[in-house]
């Protein structure tokens, strides 16, 4: 129709592997919301991660053990609202696909359904997770793998840098084929040594995610709360602060309390 403004080509799967063909970097965030999935999507990020990390940033847990299915995709949903062009990846949540590949096929296929997400992203490897990878993908969704540090295993890992060891560091290698073997479209690398990220990116030939994995991944993921300076008492090595928002917001509502209190807001031209 003359006049219509033409729908924006949407970042897929596909355009991970070009970028990487490419030696573009990867830009991903992870946001919670339709608000600051456009706003993310605005600043010219290629992909935004609805993160079980919701369970710390937004819902105030320990872990992302909490997190439930029906939250990611509340979320999930919400943040594709916020979307024209990046690709939207929803994390699978804790029991949603380690049960058996049945379970994840079911619980997956309602989160794509649900969501309209272009991606999903299972933790770990292992039989378990491989299995549901293999059975995920031959559904046709897309499937993002993520290891190192796993927050799902946080009890058995402990929140520290993962394959410090020759052994280790081997086994995160291996991890890695299997994962690509099975089908994943990409790896996110978390809280692993700069050069064995290195091994890894040259091991597989899927795009790799840094966070906490030094400089040479195909791209990096921050979660946005923490690259805008809201969660505050958290400083890994690894995150950079482009904003100091907890303070400006606190300073704001000062300032809105502060008038409420004097009587200066509302004034006449806040009124009907």
């Amino acid at each position: 129709m003359s006049g219509a403004v033409p729908e924006a080509k949407r970042v897929t799967a596909r355009d991970f592997a070009r970028k990487k063909a490419a030696g573009e970097r990867i830009v991903v965030v992870a946001a919670y919301d339709a608000l600051f999935a456009r706003l993310s999507e605005e600043g010219g990020v290629d992909a935004v991660l609805v993160g079980d990390s919701l369970g710390n940033v937004i819902a105030g847990h320990d872990s992302t053990l909490p997190v439930t299915l029906e939250q990611m995709i509340y979320h999930g949903a919400a943040a594709r609202r916020g979307l024209r062009r990046a690709m939207l990846i929803v994390d699978m949540p804790f029991l949603s696909y380690q049960t058996g590949s049945d379970d994840a096929v079911r619980n997956c296929g309602r989160v794509v359904q649900e969501t309209g997400a272009q991606a999903l992203k299972l933790e770990g490897a292992g039989p378990r997770v491989e299995g549901a990878i293999r059975a995920v993908v031959e559904l046709g969704v897309p499937v993002m793998g993520h290891l190192g540090f796993t927050p799902q295993s946080v009890h058995t890992l402990g929140t520290r840098v993962q394959g410090r060891e020759p052994a280790a560091a081997d086994a995160l290698v291996d991890a890695a084929r299997r994962l690509e073997d099975a089908g994943v479209f990409s790896i996110v690398l978390e809280l692993v040594p700069a050069a064995l990220a290195e091994r890894v990116r040259e091991a597989v030939a899927v795009p790799t995610i840094g966070i906490g994995a030094g400089a040479s991944c195909d791209g990096q993921v921050l979660v946005l709360h923490d690259l805008l300076g809201f969660t505050e008492g958290f400083s890994p090595r690894f995150l950079k602060r482009y904003a100091s928002l907890a303070d400006q917001t606190r300073d704001a509502v000062r300032r809105f309390a502060d008038e409420v209190r004097d009587g200066t807001f509302p004034a006449a031209e806040h009124s009907f």
